[in-house]
């Protein structure tokens, strides 16, 4: 018996940046997914856990810095906001000087809320992207710090 001749595709071949871009896409959505199922598990929107994991970084921010380091606008994170806020999980303190502004901080219930959720999202990568080789990880943040650095070159 003659071994199988290996098929195209599986032939190297100079990747297409195109099909890289769809993969990435779908492999985004699923990761998305999963990640919000996670999260809902411990009472959390994608959108609430981003506001929270910041805020567990930096707090201090107005909503105007949130929404900038968020991507988002300012209009949508004012309504979230308005429920973290009533829900107990974020508060508002004014900024000397500035009475247009104000200052956000977590409540010790945000920040609890908040380590739960980075837990989860740290098992679930653990459990995906931790099991690759420590090489293909390096690799992968590379390439990935390269495509940054020409997404933002673009966006000049």
């Amino acid at each position: 018996m003659r071994p199988p001749i290996p098929a195209e595709a599986d032939a190297p071949a100079e990747a297409d940046p195109l099909r890289v871009w769809f993969r990435f896409i779908r492999l985004h959505r699923r990761v998305s997914a999963a990640v919000a199922a996670e999260l809902k598990a411990v009472g959390l929107s994608i959108p609430q856990f981003d506001v929270l994991s910041t805020l567990s970084e930096r707090e201090g921010l107005t909503q105007q810095d949130l929404a900038e380091r968020l991507y988002v606008t300012k209009g949508n994170v004012s309504g979230l906001i308005d429920r973290l806020v009533e829900a107990g999980l974020v508060e508002r303190r004014p900024i000397p000087g500035d009475r247009r502004s104000h200052a956000l901080h977590l409540t010790e219930a945000g920040l609890a809320l908040a380590r739960t959720g980075i837990a989860a999202q740290t098992g679930y990568v653990a459990r995906t992207l931790g099991r690759l080789p420590p090489g293909d990880v390096a690799e992968l943040e590379r390439v990935v710090l390269a495509w940054r650095d020409a997404a933002r070159a673009e966006d000049r």
